[in-house]
């Protein structure tokens, strides 16, 4: 009887325990609220408008609003809402736009700010926000860090001697590991938090020092730049989305793309599905990603770069990865796509019929020579007045000899202007110039001529070699062939 009335009374305790625990439960979710609350006092402002802002992968001055309020005649704004909120660095700013303060901010926070517009960036205090009271101890540690290192680089200015810059250097690198160590500090202390989650974004790899050699004993000179471009985005998580809303992400993918990794289309390509499959998930990360590489290939001054937009396009864009774009949106980038795909580097130059000066019949594949080069120009086109001529001065004192034949096509402007050009530089008399009468060629868009002078290189196979060149760099790709084809023979 004893041990039943036992039995009765650990099952009341259980139940009892798991209703608290279910109370508890409630209680927590009740309180887990979506969105913000966050008041703002100015000390010394008072009925004017405020903007909460946040980042969006770039620095200032690029931010995006998400919410105004206006100060009352106590200097007290309130930002609210119920909606989920994406956090990050986020910025209070006043309607006169200079200023302004950031701060951290995460969903579901509720907290109150003291600010003088006057002291800014100093002089905030932080209610019911212990994350950003840190953010604030950090930012005071920057200034002071600041300053110091502007006093090593006035040292360094006035350094009078070998020995006097290498002890400014040694120092500067002491700081810049203490900073270093600040951030990890930290991130041991304070982990899974959002400051630590930027500071393990702004990390950069750290090569360690001494001889790397070879399996064979030499030195391995490579060792510095593999190193650290393997480790670049050791501290990023891609995971969190929050760091869209700092001005990091921009500045990371512009050095890992344009300054780490070897600019070809094979290395980019690969890059670019590596990253986009870290940032699969994330909405807002993966979105900025998309978009940012395949803007940075559309506008690459370097050679080569459309094939990778049109790589993006076809395997991205069109297998509807692009959530955000409406339809209208879409077929832009489509038909981008559509127009550069035929023109590629290494693609057979597409032929266009066209005729000569004196109204014979001269098609593109009538050209016989080693390289083609394929000028598309307007007589009226002030540009194209300055680019033709020094092409025919290249062509002449170099291009001629090395087996060129210039396949000069007018795109437009009066017949005697065209003429006129010609006769002025008697060399040119040699090129094969020709137009299209009929309309008929549709070379604007076989060669996505959208504007003039548009110059290509073909080998004598009528394969496109280069694109959208100049008089001063056709014979460095001419150059570059020659040697690839030489060290191509002798394997």
């Amino acid at each position: 009887m004893a041990n039943h009335s036992s039995l009765i009374r650990n099952m009341k305790f259980t139940q009892t325990l798991g209703l608290c625990l279910f109370l508890a439960f409630a209680a927590f979710t009740a309180n887990a609220r979506n969105g913000y609350k966050i008041k703002v006092k100015f000390t010394d402002k008072q009925d004017s408008v405020a903007f909460l802002a946040h980042y969006f992968g770039k620095p200032l001055p690029t931010i995006y609003k998400t919410d105004s309020a206006r100060f009352d005649k106590n200097g007290v704004a309130t930002f609210e809402s119920n909606e989920p909120l994406l956090g990050g660095i986020y910025i209070v700013m006043l309607s006169d736009k200079t200023t302004y303060f950031e701060f951290l901010l995460d969903n579901g926070a509720d907290m109150s700010i003291t600010a003088t517009a006057s002291k800014l960036p100093q002089g905030l205090v932080f209610k019911n926000s212990p994350e950003n009271e840190r953010f604030l101890s950090y930012i005071s540690y920057l200034k002071d860090f600041g300053e110091r290192q502007k006093q090593l680089q006035d040292r360094l200015n006035t350094a009078a001697s070998a020995a006097d810059t290498a002890a400014v250097r040694t120092a500067s690198k002491k700081q810049s590991q203490e900073l270093i160590s600040y951030r990890r500090d930290y991130i041991q202390k304070y982990p899974g938090t959002l400051l630590s989650s930027i500071f393990k974004a702004l990390e950069t790899p750290q090569v360690p020092e001494g001889d790397h050699l070879l399996p064979d004993g030499a030195k391995d000179s490579t060792f510095a730049y593999r190193y650290y471009k393997a480790h670049y985005w050791d501290g990023f998580d891609f995971k969190d989305d929050r760091l869209i809303h700092t001005p990091i992400y921009d500045a990371k993918l512009e050095e890992y793309f344009n300054r780490v990794v070897v600019p070809s289309t094979d290395s980019i390509e690969k890059e670019a599905n590596w990253i986009l499959a870290q940032t699969r998930g994330q909405k807002e990360l993966f979105k900025y990603t998309l978009w940012w590489l395949t803007r940075n290939a559309e506008t690459s001054k370097i050679m080569g770069m459309d094939e990778v937009f049109v790589y993006l396009v076809e395997n991205y864009y069109m297998k509807g990865d692009a959530y955000w774009l409406d339809h209208d949106a879409l077929e832009k980038y489509y038909d981008r796509a559509r127009k550069i795909a035929p023109n590629l580097i290494g693609n057979v130059a597409p032929e266009i019929k066209m005729q000569d000066i004196k109204g014979k019949s001269m098609p593109l594949s009538a050209v016989k020579a080693k390289y083609t080069v394929i000028a598309f120009w307007d007589p009226t086109c002030g540009h194209c007045l300055k680019e033709i001529p020094a092409l025919d001065s290249v062509y002449n004192a170099v291009l001629k000899s090395r087996g060129v034949k210039v396949y000069s096509v007018r795109t437009e402007g009066p017949e005697t202007e065209w003429q006129k050009v010609i006769n002025t530089h008697p060399g040119m008399e040699e090129w094969i110039n020709v137009y299209d009468p009929t309309n008929t060629s549709d070379f604007r868009s076989k060669y996505d001529v959208y504007s003039t002078p548009t110059i290509y290189l073909l080998d004598e196979n009528k394969i496109i070699r280069g694109k959208r060149l100049d008089h001063t760099n056709i014979l460095e790709v001419i150059d570059l062939l020659e040697k690839q084809k030489s060290n191509a023979s002798k394997s």
